[in-house]
């Protein structure tokens, strides 16, 4: 096949005690998935049916273990959230997924930041605009190495953080998930096909905040990974 031009590399995450790579298709986000964070955003907690946005493949920016990763301060804001989360990766998928084997069809989970333009996202909210420009910018996603389930198990309860320059900002646990990381998959592909390579990013819990240049973030899931960022 000829392209009119050299097509862009693969998206992709390293897989954690292995030199392959993970392939990135989609990146799909559950937003507030916490219920301490839908009070801070000012939403009701009770469980109403989840809802996503999605941010474009080549936004996730790869962060190796036992290394300081750079998260490039993005232009048109001036307020720029952090929002810790366990990321799902996807082996297989497919629609209309039974609750009760969705998490067969996961490869690995890792560490992620879903980073926001909070100030755009608001004005998208006020005039009924979608998100994109608020969560799907360049570098936006974050992302440590992907650990397999065979290595980790699957995750299910377990401590989420985030620190910012050492003092405590967003702390939770993954008993937290209004929707579980098996309702969210069997949920999501009611309306889309999923597919080996996706990605889910699966809610932040409370704490969200704006950062500044020069500030460290440092994260982490409880037995899955940390992650550390130097905003720039």
């Amino acid at each position: 096949m000829t392209y009119v031009f050299t097509p862009a590399p693969v998206a992709s995450v390293p897989v954690a005690g292995s030199d392959a790579q993970f392939p990135v298709r989609r990146i799909y986000c559950v937003g507030r998935n916490y219920e301490a964070h839908a009070r801070e955003m000012g939403h009701d907690p009770n469980r109403e049916p989840p809802f996503f946005f999605a941010k474009p493949a080549d936004a996730v920016v790869v962060v190796p273990e036992d290394t300081t990763g750079e998260f490039r301060y993005p232009s048109q804001t001036d307020d720029v959230h952090h929002e810790i989360e366990l990321v799902v990766a996807l082996k297989s998928g497919g629609t209309d997924i039974d609750e009760a084997h969705a998490l067969e069809h996961v490869f690995g989970y890792a560490v992620g930041l879903d980073m926001t333009r909070r100030d755009l996202q608001a004005e998208a909210k006020k005039a009924g605009r979608p998100w994109d420009t608020a969560k799907g910018f360049d570098g936006s996603a974050p992302i440590g190495p992907l650990h397999r389930v065979e290595d980790i198990g699957q995750p299910v309860q377990g401590a989420i953080w985030l620190d910012v320059d050492g003092k405590q900002a967003q702390r939770g646990d993954l008993r937290e998930l209004i929707w579980s990381v098996a309702e969210t998959i069997a949920y999501l592909s009611r309306f889309f096909e999923l597919k080996a390579g996706d990605l889910i990013f699966s809610g932040t819990p409370s704490g969200v905040g704006p950062v500044k240049r020069g500030q460290l973030l440092e994260g982490g899931v409880e037995g899955v990974g940390q992650l550390r960022l130097q905003v720039v």
